[in-house]
C-alpha cells in the first residue's frame, strides 16, 4: 500500500533542517533503492525553487510500506523528527490514480 507522509516545519526550521538534510536523503535514497518511493521533496516557503532564507514549510513522501503502523514508525525515525524541524507529522493512506 502506498502512504502520504506529511511533515510541516516548527517556524525558523532552516539552519535544523540544513544541518539535518543528508541524514533525512539517506533515509529516502534507501526507499528509493528498493523500488517503493513514488516522489518526496519540499514545500518551499514561498514561490521558488530556491526559496533561500524564506526557508520551507514542511515535506512530502509518498512511498509504499506493508502497514501503516510500518509507515508510521518510518515517519517516527525520520531525522527531522529528531532534530525538531517536524512539529507535525501526517501518515494516511494513499491511492495513486495517476
Amino acid at each position: 500500500m502506498l502512504y502520504s507522509i506529511i511533515g510541516e516545519d516548527v517556524p525558523n526550521s532552516l539552519s535544523a533542517r540544513q544541518s539535518t538534510r543528508p541524514a533525512h536523503l539517506a533515509r529516502l535514497e534507501e526507499l528509493k533503492n528498493a523500488g517503493r518511493l513514488i516522489l518526496a521533496g519540499s514545500n518551499p516557503a514561498i514561490d521558488s525553487n530556491d526559496p533561500g532564507e524564506a526557508g520551507f514549510t514542511g515535506s512530502v513522501v509518498i512511498a509504499e510500506f506493508p502497514s501503516i503502523e510500518e509507515a508510521k514508525a518510518w515517519a517516527d525515525a525520520d531525522p527531522y523528527v529528531a532534530a525538531g524541524v517536524y512539529q507535525t507529522v501526517t501518515v494516511k493512506p494513499f491511492k495513486q490514480v495517476f
